[in-house]
Order: structure tokens, then sequence, then C-alpha cells
């Protein structure tokens, strides 16, 4: 709850927000404005129940990927302590990097009694500080291999893409864009009352905050799924496709029996668990014979195939030639109708383009 001081009057919950360059603005603006509504007597937006400084390096503006700028309030030198460092990301490609005193700035917060809290691609700057380290990590399933190969060494078990937000001790990582709402609701529900929060819920016209278990959005290009347990699987199948879970670790993942699963994963999707996992694999490989410039074997190796054999005899199941034959042939594969349903070849990279990004970053 909130901290009594000198005259049994309430000390605000304090929180140090770090705007990384091109950030996301909805990102910022959803976060904040939970704060201001639930901080809020009377609507005269007065911060009485927590309170909110923007923070950098310097006090020059800083370039949302909207192009909005907003101007820190205070540089890193000047903060005081804060109960949670914010740090809210945007695009990973575009722009400078986070920076070195930054950086340094995350590794100062996280050696006090702070919780750091990570948005959008706001934890890759956590990550890169060494301040996650043993927690658990979520990402957007847009970035999901974009986190990979920035940090090959993850342990792939704590890295989460099907859930909104997750809470680790005093590290917090959201996935961004409307959850960032969730996530400040969340925060604040364990400094105010309930009642509060939701009224400044109902203010901002949300319903209802979602929880951190509640799956993100199924990725653009893949069959519409309605089940939120089913949504979380589907997504576990993608963030694990070089790695293919079992049934039985599907299953315990999203609470369910083998046979619950297998029946309402029929349902929703028309298939079965192993037969869409395998067509994921097969359209994430063809994907990556058009677009990269990896070797059969290690595509194979990326797509949860044996060996190069195995995924060749699986590819000519479906597109009636070889893996080399279809890479041969790009142009005529390329707008192969029979491909539409491939994320990727719609004009969405959740996989391909960080892969592609990374070898020509790294």
């Amino acid at each position: 709850m909130m901290t009594r001081i000198a005259g049994n009057a309430i000390r605000p919950v304090r929180f140090g927000i770090v705007l990384l360059p091109n950030f996301t603005l909805t990102a910022f603006s959803g976060f904040v404005d939970v704060l201001r509504l639930a901080s809020d007597d009377c609507d005269f937006s007065q911060p009485v129940r927590c309170a909110w400084t923007v923070v950098g390096e310097t006090l020059l503006p800083v370039r949302a990927s909207c192009g909005i700028q907003i101007q820190p309030w205070q540089t890193f030198d000047e903060a005081g302590t804060f109960d949670y460092v914010v740090v809210i990301g945007g695009l990973l490609h575009s722009g400078p990097g986070v920076s070195d005193t930054t950086l340094r700035f995350i590794r100062r917060a996280a050696e006090t009694s702070s919780t750091l809290v990570g948005i959008c691609t706001g934890v890759f700057a956590l990550s890169r500080a060494g301040v996650m380290d043993g927690h658990r990590v979520c990402v957007s399933w847009f970035h999901y291999w974009d986190y990979i190969a920035r940090f090959p060494e993850v342990d792939e078990r704590l890295l989460v893409a099907d859930r909104l937000f997750v809470v680790d001790r005093r590290r917090i990582s959201c996935s961004g864009g409307r959850a960032s709402v969730d996530v400040a609701a969340a925060i604040l529900q364990l400094h105010i009352d309930t009642a509060t929060v939701q009224k400044a819920l109902r203010i901002l016209l949300v319903e209802d905050a979602q929880r951190a278990s509640a799956p993100q959005p199924h990725p653009p290009g893949t069959k519409p799924v309605d089940h939120p347990r089913i949504k979380r699987v589907v997504h576990l199948m993608e963030q694990h496709i070089g790695q293919p879970l079992s049934l039985d670790e599907l299953a315990a993942r999203v609470d369910m029996s083998v046979r619950q699963l297998q029946r309402l994963f029929k349902v929703q999707t028309g298939e079965s668990p192993l037969a869409y996992a395998r067509h994921l694999r097969l359209r994430t490989a063809a994907w990556l014979l058009r677009r990269s410039d990896r070797t059969v074997a290690e595509i194979a190796a990326t797509c949860g195939f044996s060996d190069a054999s195995h995924m060749g005899r699986e590819f000519r199941k479906v597109h009636g030639v070889a893996p080399g034959a279809y890479r041969a042939d790009r142009g005529r594969f390329a707008d192969d109708e029979a491909l539409a349903s491939d994320p990727i070849s719609a004009g969405h990279d959740w996989s391909g383009r960080s892969l592609n990004h990374t070898r020509a970053r790294h």
C-alpha cells in the first residue's frame, strides 16, 4: 500500500519514465494516462496518489516513432529515487539505439529498491543493461525473433511471447501498445484501491484491464482463434518453432488435459495441433528460402525439422518441389496463392525481418 510520511500524509507512488529513441507514443500515453486519472482527485489532474517524471540523458526532446517529440523533465543525474523505473521503447531498426548513459542509469536503478518496467522494446534495453538475467521476459510476438537474434544466449524457457505482460519479482515486462494500460492498472492496484483504478479505466473507455495471463492478439495471416487458451497455444508453437513443444508440454502450459487441447484446438482451427504446427514450420521454411541466404540445413534446424532430408520430404508434399528448386524459382513462388496464409508473405515479417536485419547488422 501507499507509504505514509510525516503528518500522516500519504507519499505518492513515484514513477521515473525513460523514453528511448523512436518510442511508441501509444505505449507512453496509455501508461501515463492511467497514472494521471488514478492519481487525481476531483478532476484537477494533480499527482495526489502517484507522481511521474520523464527523465533522460539530457533535456533534449526525444522523438517518438510517429514524429512527436517529448522533452525530459530531469536528467538522470538530477533524478532522485523512484518506486518504478519505466523504460518505453519502440522501433528497433532505425535511428540511434539505447545510449551507454541510459544503460548505466538502468543498472543503478536495479541496485536500488526500484522495480524496473520494460514496455514494448524497452525490455531490450533492460536486457542490454544485464538486469533481466534469470527473470522472465515478455515481448510482442512481432519482436520475438528480434530478441532471440540480439540475445542468443537467452534461456528460451524464460522468454514469453504469448501473454500481454509478465511480473517476475522486481521486473515487469510488457508487450506494448494497448497492454501498457493493463500493466499500469496492475501496478497501481498494488498501491491504490481497486475502485479508483477501475474509475480511471472507465474514463479511458476501457471496460476492464486485462490480466497478465491474457493472450496477445494472433499474428496476421494465421487463422483467427477466439478461445484465449488456444490463442496461447498458437503463440507457444510460434515462439518454439525451432524446438517444438510436445502435446503434453503445450497442454500443461495452458492448464488443460491433452484430450481437451486436441478437441478444442480442432474446433478452433479445423486442424489437429500437430498438423497446425507442421504447417507453421513449413510456412516459415518457405519464407526463409525466399528471403534469406541460409542453407537448407540451417533452415531445417531453425524450423524444427530433424535434418534437411526430413524438411525436403515434408516440403515436397506441400509445394511439389524440393526446397532447392523452390529457392531457385523465387519469382514464380513469391506470388503463389497457396502461400496467402503465410504471415510473412502478406507483408508481416514477424520472424523473417529480424533474421535478415540481424545478418546485416551483425
